[in-house]
């Protein structure tokens, strides 16, 4: 028997995204991911949020795959994340942080 994932370029549900019908849940679970860290300073503030975030979100989206491959499911529902910014006064130096709280799911095998 073997197991036909939805999509295979699809792996991750982002909230409202609803995980393909007839798959079974296997539990919730939470990954944590980082950005890099960029320079504490007032120019370009915006710029540097949007790279934290969109490093952030790529970061994320790399664990969950991984976690799915780990736990020998077929795809994740992201339910909630919390991101918090982190900084280093010393090194003058702040990023993104995230916990992302999902179900794992795995599509049902085939007859």
């Amino acid at each position: 028997m073997t197991r036909h994932p939805p999509d295979t370029a699809r792996t991750v549900y982002w909230h409202r995204e609803l995980p393909p019908p007839g798959a079974e849940p296997l539990g919730e679970h939470v990954v944590e991911a980082v950005s890099g860290r960029v320079p504490i300073t007032l120019a370009h503030r915006d710029d540097l949020w949007d790279r934290c975030y969109s490093e952030l979100m790529a970061s994320a989206r790399e664990r969950l795959e991984q976690e799915i491959a780990h736990l020998g499911g077929d795809c994740v529902h992201v339910l909630r994340e919390a991101i918090a910014t982190r900084r280093d006064d010393a090194k003058r130096q702040m990023w993104l942080h995230g916990r992302f709280t999902y179900v794992l799911y795995r599509m049902p095998q085939a007859a």
